[in-house]
């Protein structure tokens, strides 16, 4: 399998954080460009590695747009792991 080191950083940032993330949250938490992330998560949610769904705040509530929040699924996080361990990185739990 082919993960490019910005791939495995946004696998390992939501293996940490299986409560989700929003995209502009996974931009800051991994210094990566929206040019770069959004097509990760686009291709890992093609994979299956990753769902997404549109939060539930309503935005006229809010005063902002939807969140589409992003979480792990269990063969994205086994990608993960596994990646993780060939890299020689500390696997989150």
């Amino acid at each position: 399998m082919k993960l490019s080191s910005a791939g495995l950083l946004v696998l390992k940032v939501c293996l940490e954080r299986s409560s989700g993330l929003y995209g502009y949250e996974l931009m800051q938490t991994t210094g990566l460009a929206s040019g770069t992330l959004y097509p990760l998560l686009m291709r890992f949610e093609d994979k299956g590695w990753l769902s997404s769904r549109w939060e539930s705040a309503e935005p006229t509530k809010t005063g902002r747009p939807r969140r589409r929040i992003y979480h792990i699924t269990a063969s994205g996080a086994a990608v993960a792991r596994e990646e993780l361990v060939r890299f020689g990185s500390v696997v989150p739990a």
